[in-house]
């Protein structure tokens, strides 16, 4: 049983302290949201690259600004796969995969996730995952907007 937030995450009159409201979400004492009360999802997206185009379209479609994209490795209930090279049979325990991170009002998030699934669906195995987080917080370095408006 806990003896609920340290005393330093009593909500302190001014909120520019960003490294203190890390530390009070982090903490659980801070709600996941903007001083405005604006909730934030994360949503993070692991799909097949031939589907990254489709995706990215279908997404601007339905109001997402922007998204960050990597290329990444990676493995499920495929376990790899076997490939033939030159004759020669060779198997890789890690196939190429995309990772989509995307940050949207909570408001938007159950279309963006519905997109996402419909849009890179092939029906086979290695289609990709869909992971979404409460965002604790989000600020434009170049402005200090935080929450939806700093998307």
């Amino acid at each position: 049983m806990g003896l609920g937030p340290p005393f330093w995450c009593l909500r302190p009159l001014s909120t520019q302290f960003g490294t203190l409201r890390a530390a009070c979400a982090k903490a659980g004492a801070w709600p996941v949201r903007s001083q405005r009360g604006e909730r934030v999802k994360y949503i993070i997206a692991v799909i097949k690259p031939f589907k990254l185009d489709e995706v990215r379209e279908a997404l601007g479609g339905i109001g997402v600004a922007g998204m960050t994209v990597s290329e990444v490795k990676g493995f499920g209930r495929q376990k790899g796969q076997t490939e033939i090279y030159r004759g020669a049979e060779y198997s890789t325990n890690m196939l190429p995969k995309v990772k989509l991170e995307i940050a949207v009002a909570d408001g938007l998030a159950p279309q963006v996730i519905e997109t996402i699934q419909q849009t890179a669906s092939t029906e086979a195995i290695g289609d990709g995952k869909i992971f979404v987080l409460d965002l604790a917080e989000v600020t434009r370095i170049r402005t200090g907007e935080t929450g939806e408006t700093a998307l």
